[in-house]
């Protein structure tokens, strides 16, 4: 265990400032503390004719990433929260119309085109993180968003 001590002692300081590029500052110390954990786990597959820093880095990006992955973030609830002011500080009424526009627009497409379009662009999902939430096919999900936004520009533009 003092191996560890010192490695953790020697590295640390390198792997909090490339984390503290990618994660939060309250997420700093848990997020090291995995890494060196997995570092003393993984001990024997590091190869020692490569560079320790290296290896170590590496783990710490594949630690943030999953971090990052699996965070929640914080939301408001879009009715707690007032219509933004227009450049002239009053309510832009343009934009409101064009708001109910495409909202009425979108309740005229299939509930899969739908759906497919309010999860990448409400929730801003990635088409990937889209078909694994639906349990589909990534080209479905794709087929179904360009089909639904194709769909959209066309009502949009009859209106």
């Amino acid at each position: 265990m003092d191996v560890l001590a010192e490695c953790y002692r020697t590295h640390a300081p390198m792997v909090r400032a490339y984390l503290r590029r990618m994660v939060a500052p309250q997420d700093l110390d848990d997020l090291t503390q995995v890494v060196f954990t997995e570092v003393w786990r993984s001990r024997r597959r590091f190869d020692p004719a490569r560079n320790l820093e290296s290896w170590i880095l590496t783990i710490a990006h594949r630690r943030a990433v999953d971090h990052l992955r699996i965070r929640r973030l914080t939301t408001v609830s879009l009715d707690a929260v007032a219509d933004p002011a227009g450049h002239d500080g009053r309510d832009d009424g343009e934009d409101l119309a064009n708001r109910d526009l495409v909202g009425r627009a979108l309740e005229q497409l299939p509930d899969a085109q739908r759906q497919a379009i309010e999860l990448a662009y409400w929730d801003e999902l990635s088409q990937r993180e889209i078909a694994e939430r639906l349990h589909v096919p990534l080209g479905t999900i794709k087929a179904r968003t360009a089909r639904g936004l194709h769909r959209l520009h066309t009502l949009l533009a009859a209106s």
